[in-house]
């Protein structure tokens, strides 16, 4: 993890916790089963909208709370900040073909390593396409800039 501070011993098995925390709530939800999750996209099952609900209330409630005591992270040291992404092209193109990948495979990607844990071995194949999808836009995106810097150094 790049940072100028010291990673905090209890970093690591915190974040163990926190997946743990995480991969229990989306069991114990039926959001980690594809066809609970495609059911909510096709406005059967809302239930699933009431759980991304609750998740953002408790992190908005704790991270609006944390920052009110400290201007720190406690573990990483690291300043709080927004990360400010404006709405472009990348981000509504990015967005729609995440949205088709999502409704084709019925899980989003956190999601999907859950339902490994409910025995979703199938969902293997959907992993492995997210992570040639991600190799495959990095490598276009490499060599998109490499066009772009040597048709700005030919001018």
């Amino acid at each position: 993890m790049a940072g100028e501070h010291e990673q905090h011993p209890l970093f690591l098995p915190l974040v163990f916790a926190g997946g743990l925390i995480f991969g229990f709530g989306l069991g114990f939800s039926h959001m980690a089963q594809p066809e609970v999750v495609l059911n909510f996209l096709q406005f059967d099952d809302l239930g699933l909208l009431f759980v991304m609900f609750g998740a953002a209330v408790v992190t908005g409630i704790t991270f609006f709370g944390v920052k009110q005591f400290r201007t720190t992270a406690p573990l990483t040291g690291t300043t709080y900040g927004r990360r400010l992404k404006t709405l472009d092209r990348n981000v509504v193109v990015g967005g729609g073909i995440f949205g088709v990948g999502w409704g084709l495979s019925g899980i989003c990607p956190g999601a999907a390593y859950a339902s490994l844990g409910v025995g979703n071995v199938v969902i293997l194949y959907g992993i492995a396409g997210m992570f040639v999808g991600t190799y495959l836009q990095g490598y276009w995106r490499s060599a998109h800039a490499e066009t772009e810097s040597s048709a700005t150094t030919a001018d």
